[in-house]
């Protein structure tokens, strides 16, 4: 198959301004940062990957290090070889380094789990209990994740609708924190429809002025962000290690231990235990207490190299990387026609700054945006987030009940990619689309689609169903 050239036009800021000169390049080297896509008119082109807020490409480093540990990959805790010694030792510095990597107290729990979403329905099975009734409700905002969302539908609870402006949020958030009975503030640290970031610091000292704890969804934040939960003065915090440049699925909570020393075993199994007899069990404390079973421990080492990594970055190329890239696509973005920049708060900058990750929220006006996004990766190699982000009450309070499109970047992005997306989007404004698209199993395909894929992929990649959360 040959290898396409997609045509460009004048589409955004100019690519010779010096002051996204940062973006050029990867910050660095992740794995299939060169993959070839093919295209459905023929020939084929360098994948534009802009769905790092889904699952983040392995960090080459954390690939080159999981090839070298696997060999030695076994059982862990209870196995006297020396594989089985040397995966011990391996999975628990990691939770050192985990520990260190986002500012821990030195009592701390860290957790393994499978992912975000596994940790915080863990802490809500800790929540403090008296009397067999919970001594306190939860209280989070209407711009959360699906993962800070139903694990608290299911203790007593309270929500707050977020504010026109942040400042006013904040205000609404304690004014019902100085109602009383709250005992743990649930929020994000960025939000995954808009990048949006909350002020960790100041929520974590509004809910500790009111006698409650803080819980913050870092899903988000972790990968873009430094983290410091002992000078912010977080209890507890949550994230997933494929959003951090790991694969293998490992997520981690890390937090104070005397709720998850107290509350209900995550899973009750080998591990777990001090004691078990036919008809009752007496349950170990610390992080076993909430890890029955075998392990992730590539999962958990996966995790722990790339936070490695990311701590050893100079947080000031860092971040003047993904600016230069968000900036420039947000200025892109605003001189298409009909293309809308989307975000929660008014008081938030839509460009770079402080305030925002490099996750960029859109959509086009008179298309569906499984649509957009099907065009975008079939005419030109493009991968983007389509739908409703497990986001649902955020999707419908921003005006956008049918979904949207996400754009997001990460440490192996460069400007290039910006540029790709905007062309074609300038594209699709001006000429339509270029091929014929069907809904099959719930998503947006090219219609007679004749592609070649790898000879280990399904024949027809994609087309196993949409996720019910994408769907009415």
């Amino acid at each position: 198959m040959t290898t396409a050239t997609i045509p460009t036009h004048p589409a955004g800021p100019e690519l010779s301004e010096t002051r996204f000169d940062a973006g050029r390049r990867p910050l660095s080297a992740v794995s299939g940062a060169e993959i070839l896509a093919p295209l459905i008119r023929g020939g084929e082109v360098r994948y534009a990957n802009l769905d790092y807020g889904a699952s983040a490409p392995a960090l080459s480093v954390v690939s080159a290090y999981l090839n070298e540990i696997l060999p030695y990959y076994a059982s862990v805790h209870r196995g006297a070889g020396y594989a089985s010694q040397l995966s011990t030792s391996v999975y628990e510095n990691a939770r050192n380094i985990v520990r260190g990597f986002v500012g821990g107290r030195p009592d701390d729990s860290v957790i393994f789990t499978r992912n975000t979403t596994d940790s915080l329905n863990l802490l809500a099975g800790c929540l403090p209990v008296a009397g067999g009734r919970h001594t306190g409700e939860v209280l989070y905002l209407d711009i959360e994740h699906h993962a800070n969302l139903l694990p608290w539908q299911g203790v007593p609870h309270r929500s707050v609708v977020a504010a026109p402006t942040l400042a006013l949020t904040l205000a609404q958030l304690r004014t019902e924190l100085a109602r009383g009975g709250v005992n743990l503030l649930a929020v994000t640290g960025a939000s995954n429809v808009t990048g949006e970031i909350l002020p960790i610091r100041e929520l974590a000292a509004l809910a500790h002025e009111f006698g409650a704890r803080i819980a913050v969804d870092a899903a988000q934040l972790a990968p873009h962000r430094r983290i410091n939960i002992a000078a912010d003065d977080v209890d507890y915090l949550a994230f997933s290690g494929h959003k951090l440049y790991a694969p293998f699925g490992a997520g981690v909570l890390v937090g104070r231990p005397d709720w998850l020393d107290a509350g209900t075993p995550h899973l009750a199994g080998g591990g777990a235990v001090r004691d078990a007899r036919l008809d009752s069990v007496s349950w170990t404390t610390g992080p076993a207490r909430h890890e029955a079973g075998s392990p992730n421990v590539l999962g958990a080492a996966a995790l722990a190299r790339a936070g490695q990594v990311i701590e050893a970055l100079d947080e000031q190329q860092w971040h003047a990387h993904e600016d230069a890239i968000r900036t420039f696509l947000v200025e892109g973005l605003g001189q298409i026609d009909g293309v809308s920049v989307h975000h929660i708060f008014e008081d938030t900058a839509l460009s770079a700054g402080p305030g925002t990750i490099g996750v960029v929220n859109f959509s086009v006006a008179g298309y569906d945006a499984g649509l957009v996004a099907a065009y975008l990766s079939a005419e030109h190699g493009i991968g983007l987030r389509d739908g409703r982000f497990c986001a649902h009450p955020l999707l419908k309070r921003l005006g956008l009940p049918a979904g949207s499109l996400r754009a997001s970047l990460g440490l192996g992005s460069r400007l290039d990619d910006a540029r790709r997306l905007l062309d074609g989007l300038q594209e699709l404004r001006r000429n339509g689309l270029g091929w014929d698209y069907v809904v099959d199993a719930g998503r947006w395909v090219p219609a007679n689609d004749t592609r070649s894929y790898p000879q280990w992929a399904p024949n027809t990649p994609g087309t196993a169903g949409a996720a019910p959360c994408t769907l009415d």
